[in-house]
C-alpha cells in the first residue's frame, strides 16, 4: 500500500481511502480528463503527496475551508481525507464548475465516507463564503486568486496557493494591485516549486 512522506504515520484506513481515490481517478480519467495522462504513472507523489503538503502547511486553527477550481480534488479531497483522521472538525467544501467533474468529486466523497461538499458553481457565483483557509491549485494567476480571496477569505484567515518555478514573477504582478503577507514554502515535491502562505489581503 502507497503511504505519504508528509504523514507517514497515518492509519490504513487513512491509507485504504486514498486508494480508493487513486483507484477512481485512473477510473474516470481517461473520460474526462481530470489530470495529464502523461501524471498518472506517478499519481502518488504529483498528486497525493503534492496535496497533503498543503494540509501541513495550513494554520492549526480554524473549521473551514474552501478549495477553490478542485477539478479532481487537488488538494482538496486529499486535505480532506486526510483531516478525517489528523483534523475532524476541519470542513472543507470544493467548488467546481465543470459538471463533470462535480460528479467525480460527489463520487469520491460517496465511496471515502468523507463529509466535504461540493459546490457545483463558479467562483464567482458562490456567496462569500467568510472562511477559515482557501486554497486553489493551478486555478489561476496569483492576482486572480487574490480577487476571490478577498471575496471568500474572512480577515484573520490564511490562503495556500501552490505555486510553480515562475513564482516569483506571479508575486511581482500581483503585488501592484494588492497588498499581503506572505511566506515561501518550498515544496517537497516540485524543485522550484512553493506554496504560498498569504493573508492580511487589501486592495492596493
Amino acid at each position: 500500500m502507497n503511504s505519504l512522506t508528509t504523514y507517514p504515520d497515518v492509519s490504513r484506513e487513512t491509507c485504504e481511502r486514498l486508494e480508493i481515490y487513486a483507484g477512481l481517478l485512473r477510473k474516470w480519467n481517461p473520460k474526462i480528463n481530470l489530470v495529464s495522462a502523461t501524471t498518472l504513472a506517478d499519481l502518488w507523489t504529483r498528486h497525493m503527496e503534492d496535496s497533503a503538503q498543503v494540509l501541513a502547511a495550513a494554520p492549526k486553527t480554524g473549521d473551514t475551508w474552501y478549495d477553490l477550481g478542485s477539478g479532481g480534488g487537488f488538494p482538496g479531497l486529499v486535505c480532506a481525507i486526510l483531516a478525517q483522521e489528523l483534523r475532524p472538525t476541519l470542513q472543507i467544501t470544493c467548488v467546481e464548475s465543470d459538471l463533470r467533474k462535480v460528479s467525480f468529486l460527489r463520487t469520491v466523497i460517496r465511496e471515502t465516507g468523507l463529509t466535504s461538499q461540493v459546490l457545483a458553481k463558479r467562483v464567482e457565483a458562490i456567496a462569500p463564503a467568510n472562511a477559515d483557509i482557501l486554497s486553489a491549485r493551478a486555478l489561476a494567476p496569483l492576482g486572480n486568486l487574490l480577487a476571490f480571496a478577498s471575496m471568500h477569505l474572512k480577515p484573520s484567515g490564511t490562503a495556500l496557493f501552490p505555486k510553480g518555478v515562475r513564482y516569483q514573477s506571479e508575486l511581482d504582478d500581483a503585488q501592484s494591485s494588492w497588498r499581503f503577507s506572505v511566506e515561501e514554502i518550498n515544496s517537497t515535491t516540485g524543485q522550484g516549486s512553493v506554496i504560498l502562505r498569504i493573508g492580511d489581503i487589501e486592495r492596493v
